[in-house]
């Protein structure tokens, strides 16, 4: 059989041999468990009615064993032989080149070098599934292999409800994932519809197709570092930068550290995905002992060295050694997956790796006393080097919310509205005011042709596009221009690809445009191949996050989810490929909702058409609501907006004079 033939088949009609489990490979921790007796007779019952009935009585044992022993069933038997990965756009099957995108896409997320556990059907996070299960994997490629122009494949969750007639102009794919009603958006609420194979955590860019590798979030982080040093008025040259993670997203920390020129040194539990980023030159140095770590910083401080280091360990030593040591931190965060902390997204402190897996899921009360004893510690060792002068923000994982859940000392004084706690979001301080109020935000696209020199051609488009932007931009985002020209020029030096061929840089909803209709204009001209467009959900207008993205929303309204849900539905009939709207994603499950989308630019008209509609909507749609809400830096880019679109007129707000309280006291 042909990987076409394979793709096409579907849901093999006879049963394939039965998968051996490789332990070598990174798989999920085991998941708690949580349902009853009957819960898993039911969640039996929703994973055989993807077969025929005539297997059932083969399956059922075997679905029972993985639910009783990984407390998820994922039916390993049907994991495809043929290897994973971002194929060039001509080799998948089908009647529709937006669906063979969406395809490769998908196969992107699931690929060994990119995916977080990957026989779990897990991209990044702990938790970010593509699936629930590899039938579902089959099925939806399947459908989208016989998908026309004409018609939409729903997705529940991961599950792949059906093809539908639609049009054209249409989406492809309309995504939804962890959709629940709100009273039923607890952690263990999904835990159990997780179980029961009904619902699932999407994350941001695993489940709406969209994740690039490491790569996706480099930029952004090198971003906030570059600025985080100069909020504080130092170059990152020599200084240190100290954090946690070395996960799907978080393991972007140290290249990005590298990047912007500082000492980066992070904590990471996991030996396994410790080595595979120094394997991948992710990061430069591997220390396993504190007083060496110590030692060798303190080299770098005096050597003034740009150096990644891994401490194979848990943060909270790092933090309490230094302070003891008098290792003076300059920029301090945490990237560890504490929107997920009973379920591997966080280990406690003084317990083995092996140890903490084992009682995650044997006796998870304990597990969440020993994390949040470990987060007060944690908490009271920042205390201490913040006292000193560090500078600590939170990196949108929820790690001042979870830490402030855990009774730790947190909390700031002041009670300041939407300023819960001592320490800001970096969206509240660096990110929100320096980037998405002014519309500036992670586009991403992927050479669809596989070829690297396409992706070389794009970065030289891109370069150009924006060099010609700046000449004419207001001072306000000259910043923002200067360190995406300089970002694209040394994206192919920083060996950044995984995956795809892909790339990520900050742009506005103007340089979004231009360089779009750029790239369709070389497609045309047979220059390069197609373009699939995208972001990451963590943008200007994309998400609703009260702790992260819309942190710097200071009018009430930062619990409300209208942004997101607008983003979503206005996308889908301003030409958008496929799009996505998630509950949860990076700080939680019931803590968020967030969308996105993808596009493929073809070279034709339409496809030009579509991006302007769709990439103005997206942008200005954020700047809007942030504009509303205040902000002055929103106002200024949605007063330009209007400028430069006629027919774009928004609401704007008046300010009130504040001595006029006075008079009220």
């Amino acid at each position: 059989m042909t990987f076409k033939e394979k793709i096409k088949q579907g849901i093999p009609a006879n049963l394939p041999e039965k998968k051996v489990y490789d332990s070598s490979r990174n798989h999920a921790p085991k998941r708690k468990e949580i349902l009853s007796d009957e819960e898993k007779k039911l969640a039996l019952k929703n994973a055989l009615r993807y077969f025929d009935d005539k297997h059932h009585a083969i399956l059922l044992p075997e679905f029972a064993e993985e639910l009783e022993k990984y407390g998820r069933i994922y039916m390993y038997r049907f994991q495809p032989d043929y290897k994973l990965y971002a194929r060039p756009i001509e080799e998948y099957p089908g009647k529709s080149e937006q669906a063979k995108a969406i395809m490769l896409m998908i196969q992107n997320n699931l690929d060994d070098a990119v995916a977080q556990h990957p026989d779990e059907l897990i991209t990044y996070g702990g938790n970010g599934a593509v699936f629930q299960n590899w039938v579902q994997y089959l099925l939806t490629m399947q459908y989208l292999s016989e998908m026309t122009d004409k018609q939409t494949l729903v997705m529940y969750s991961g599950h792949p409800l059906g093809l539908f007639p639609s049009n054209k102009n249409a989406p492809r794919v309309v995504v939804t994932n962890g959709m629940v009603i709100p009273n039923y958006s607890k952690p263990d609420d999904w835990e159990k519809m997780n179980a029961l194979g009904v619902s699932q955590y999407g994350q941001m860019t695993a489940g709406s197709y969209m994740y690039i590798g490491p790569q996706g979030i480099v930029h952004g982080t090198t971003i906030t570092v570059l600025n985080g040093f100069r909020k504080i008025g130092k170059s990152p040259k020599g200084n240190l930068f100290v954090t946690a993670g070395l996960g799907g997203m978080s393991g972007a920390q140290p290249k990005a550290g590298n990047i912007a020129g500082c000492i980066t040194v992070c904590a990471e539990v996991n030996p396994k995905i410790t080595q595979v980023r120094l394997d991948q030159g992710w990061i430069d140095e591997k220390i396993t002992d504190l007083d060496e770590l110590v030692e060798r910083v303190k080299i770098a401080k005096q050597k003034q060295e740009t150096v990644s280091i891994a401490y194979l360990g848990n943060i909270v030593e790092i933090w309490e050694k230094f302070d003891e040591s008098e290792i003076f931190i300059d920029l301090g965060s945490d990237q560890t997956s504490l929107h997920n902390p009973w379920a591997g997204g966080y280990y406690p402190v003084d317990i083995s790796f092996e140890e903490a897996n084992k009682m995650m899921a044997e006796n998870p009360t304990l597990f969440k006393e020993k994390v949040q004893e470990t987060l007060r510690r944690h908490a009271k060792a920042i205390n201490k080097h913040t006292e000193k002068g560090t500078y600590f923000f939170d990196y949108g994982n929820a790690f001042l919310l979870e830490a402030s859940r855990a009774g730790a000392d947190v909390m700031n004084p002041n009670k300041e509205l939407g300023r819960e706690f001592k320490y800001p979001s970096y969206v509240q301080d660096i990110m929100g005011p320096m980037c998405f109020d002014y519309g500036f935000g992670p586009f991403r696209w992927v050479c669809a042709s596989g070829n690297s020199d396409d992706l070389k051609k794009t970065d030289k488009i891109a370069c150009k596009v924006l060099e010609k932007l700046k000449e004419k931009s207001p001072k306000e985002i000259q910043q923002q221009m200067a360190d995406n020209i300089q970002w694209i020029k040394g994206a192919q030096e920083n060996k950044l690809v995984v995956g795809s061929q892909a790339r990520i840089l900050y742009a506005d909803a103007e340089g979004r445009i231009e360089i779009a209709k750029a790239f369709n204009k070389a497609i045309k001209k047979g220059k390069i191949g197609p373009v699939v467009l995208g972001r990451d959900h963590h943008d200007v207008s994309g998400t609703d996050s009260p702790y992260r993205e819309t942190s710097n929303i200071y009018d009430g309204s930062r619990f409300t989810a209208d942004m997101a849900i607008q983003n979503v539905i206005g996308g889908s009939f301003r030409g958008a490929t496929w799009v996505s709207i998630h509950n949860g994603g990076g700080v939680g499950w019931g803590e968020v909702i967030n969308g996105g989308f993808g596009m493929l630019l073809d070279g034709s008209k339409a496809a030009t058409k579509r991006l302007k509609s769709m990439l103005f909507w997206d942008v200005n749609n954020g700047i809007s609501r942030r504009s509303w809400s205040r902000n002055d830096e929103a106002i200024f880019a949605i007063k330009r907006a209007m400028k430069s679109e006629k027919q774009l007129k928004v609401t704007l707000p008046n300010k009130v004079d504040e001595s006029l309280f006075d008079s009220l006291t």
